[in-house]
């Protein structure tokens, strides 16, 4: 299957191919429910999206190590080594070191991505060494513009759109940034063993609620229905976000629309398990039910195949590198969403 999308993709290059391998393998393995969705595209269109997100894991895994023998200089300066190695890269074409780079800086070439994209997606990395906690949600959005509003804008080009892709683009920001909430939201408890609270400090006020109480809840495992009620505003917050989202799948390439929409039902199922399990997300990881996930992955391959019927590409069978639905079915774990 790699051989296949590299193939599709005209890379040839034996390096080349072998940092798209690595890029492929970080998806497969951290972000499992995204890889999933990733399969819904069309195949040459599938590497590009493996090196986006194979970048933004390994620099994400740089701050987010939580090796206690890993010291914040350590990260510091491995992390200023990966942007040095970035900048090479986006200005040469080509990447050196890390394969992640090699593939992303032969990606942004090839899609004419904006290499500010990239830039402040660097600059959210280095805030997360330094900053702890965020006082309002506009102070969480500007950081959140670097975390994952450029991820949608990176995506955008190699998505493609039938309307300007200035009309797309704030819609595929919001998809970013409710994908990031969402992981926030369901995250509160382990984000906190790394010492960040993500929720906005004046939301969380608003309920009575402070560090030392999230940490008490965490240490004790008992809930406190002042948590609850701040976590249920964070969650209709987020779920604003989606609907700002929502109009931009109807502006993507109708060859791309499955795998987003797969994506945007699967990320928004992490805020219905949350609500349906009673907010636990101190004590416990929301789970969406893999039964779920395999409707939803069914349902995005049946838009693939109706959408190459209505092209005139009609195929016999489901192309054999796209997950059946019992397959999608056994997939777990960014794994964001399991």
């Amino acid at each position: 299957m790699t051989a296949r999308e590299l193939d599709a993709a005209r890379i040839t290059d034996p390096e080349l191919r072998a940092a798209y391998r690595h890029c492929r393998a970080l998806n497969a393995r951290h972000g499992r429910t995204y890889f999933l969705a990733t399969r819904l595209l069309p195949v040459e269109r599938r590497p590009a999206v493996h090196a986006l997100y194979g970048f933004a894991r390994w620099a994400d895994d740089i701050v987010d190590s939580l090796d206690p023998g890993v010291r914040t200089s350590q990260r510091v300066a491995a992390l200023s080594a990966l942007h040095r190695q970035l900048e090479r890269g986006l200005r040469d074409g080509h990447g050196d070191g890390e394969p992640v780079v090699r593939a992303l800086a032969d990606t942004a070439r090839r899609y004419a991505i904006d290499h500010a994209h990239f830039t402040d997606f660097m600059a959210a990395m280095r805030a997360d060494l330094v900053v702890t906690d965020y006082p309002t949600y506009a102070d969480l959005r500007g950081y959140v513009h670097g975390s994952a509003a450029v991820i949608g804008l990176q995506m955008l080009p190699v998505l493609g759109t039938v309307v300007p892709r200035e009309v797309a683009a704030p819609h595929a920001a919001a998809l970013g940034v409710a994908f990031q909430l969402s992981n926030f939201l369901r995250d509160v408890g382990e984000d906190l063993d790394r010492g960040r609270v993500y929720l906005p400090g004046d939301l969380l006020a608003a309920h009575g609620v402070d560090r030392p109480l999230l940490r008490w809840s965490r240490d004790t495992g008992r809930p406190d229905r002042r948590i609850t009620a701040a976590l249920k505003e964070f969650e209709a917050l987020t779920r604003g976000v989606y609907r700002e989202a929502a109009p931009g799948l109807a502006m993507l390439d109708p060859v791309s629309r499955p795998c987003i929409r797969t994506a945007f039902v699967l990320y928004g199922g992490i805020l219905d398990a949350v609500a349906r399990d009673g907010y636990p997300v101190l004590h416990r990881r929301a789970v969406v039910p893999r039964r779920r996930r395999a409707a939803v992955a069914a349902d995005g391959l049946v838009r693939v195949v109706a959408g190459r019927l209505r092209a005139g590409n009609a195929r016999p069978a489901a192309p054999p590198d796209v997950l059946s639905a019992p397959a999608a079915g056994r997939l777990r774990r960014h794994e964001e969403v399991a």
